[in-house]
């Protein structure tokens, strides 16, 4: 019940901010990021689009990802006839297709920009059934596999900047309080959603998608270790950003989604407040060289108990790494031959 109040009333935690913090607000002592270059993920709406606004309006230089390139010209515009000296540049990406994130990295490495922040912010819920142009769950892909790739294949580049400039460089994974609601083996249920035909009754879009959110936080946990091991001047965090109504419930519009959102109105964020988690932990000064830890209303906070199995985390960095080398069908025939 105090938690609850505290959410209401907005009370500060330890770092000076809580629910009712505004991006805005938590990076006015960031100082100038003139020479930070940021890539967002789901950038053109909603806490995507109000991070790159934040950030630009700070001075980084945002890369801009998105699927609709329309779309990301649209957000472009709108901040820069807001910030006039930002340098906003829109590419194009997939996060469900592999081979468009790949296509993705390529270009980007074309430009010779250095990279110092990652926020993996793009999001999916997927209400039926559907599988990737590589095979996987749809949910899954876009909100964890493909971040997986896209994080794997700039890490080089983050670790070289950082060790260039001084600056440390920052993952960010937006993921959910939802995650606390899978339970269960993690392979075995990712293996049977991954299936081509899937009826009805075998398929919960919510579980999938609390799977996909607790994929992001055993990322972060095992990546913080994994970059600790390399001593890279390079930090990774996760965070849940709040309860608001973003374009991710474009597949449920309706009566019932309308009431919902209606009766949970005075616990839903505003899109700046649902915002200021994310840009706290990419540039506030106070999380230097803080790693592998999840925030919630700018503040550390706990993950579900699976959440902070390191085992687990270990065991599907091992099967993402297989579904992208032989395929999701060979890696879990493998991993069930083997007993993963």
């Amino acid at each position: 019940m105090l938690e609850t109040v505290k959410y209401l009333i907005g009370s500060a935690g330890p770092s000076g901010f809580g629910s009712k913090s505004t991006a805005e607000q938590v990076t006015e002592n960031c100082g100038d990021l003139r020479s930070i270059t940021a890539i967002i993920t789901g950038g053109t709406s909603g806490i995507g689009a109000e991070t790159a606004r934040v950030l630009a309006s700070r001075g980084a230089r945002v890369i801009l990802p998105a699927r609709s390139i329309k779309n990301a010209e649209e957000t472009r515009g709108r901040i820069v006839t807001e910030f006039p000296e930002a340098e906003i540049i829109v590419m194009a990406l997939d996060l469900s297709s592999l081979n468009s994130v790949t296509n993705f990295v390529t270009r980007f490495h074309s430009f010779d920009f250095p990279l110092n922040l990652l926020i993996n912010n793009a999001g999916k819920f997927a209400e039926k059934h559907a599988i990737s142009e590589d095979g996987v769950e749809m949910t899954f892909a876009t909100n964890y596999l493909g971040h997986f790739v896209l994080t794997k294949l700039l890490m080089k580049r983050m670790v070289e900047t950082a060790k260039r400039t001084g600056i440390e460089g920052r993952i960010v994974n937006v993921s959910s309080a939802i995650h606390n609601w899978f339970t269960g083996d993690v392979i075995s249920y990712l293996s049977l959603i991954c299936r081509n035909k899937l009826s009805h009754s075998h398929y919960d879009a919510t579980r999938a998608y609390a799977l996909s959110k607790l994929a992001n936080v055993f990322h972060t946990n095992e990546l913080a270790r994994r970059l600790k091991q390399m001593d890279a001047n390079v930090t990774v965090n996760c965070v849940h950003p709040g309860v608001v109504r973003t374009r991710l419930t474009r597949e449920r519009e309706g009566f019932l989604t309308d009431l919902v959102f209606f009766l949970a109105s005075k616990l839903l964020k505003t899109i700046p407040q649902a915002a200021a988690t994310t840009c706290y932990v990419a540039t506030h000064p106070r999380l230097f060289n803080v790693s592998g830890k999840y925030f919630a209303d700018c503040n550390e906070a706990s993950t579900s108990k699976l959440g902070s199995n390191s085992t687990e985390a270990a065991r599907l960095w091992a099967v993402s790494e297989l579904m992208i080398s032989k395929g999701p069908k060979a890696a879990f025939d493998l991993i069930n031959h083997l007993e993963f």
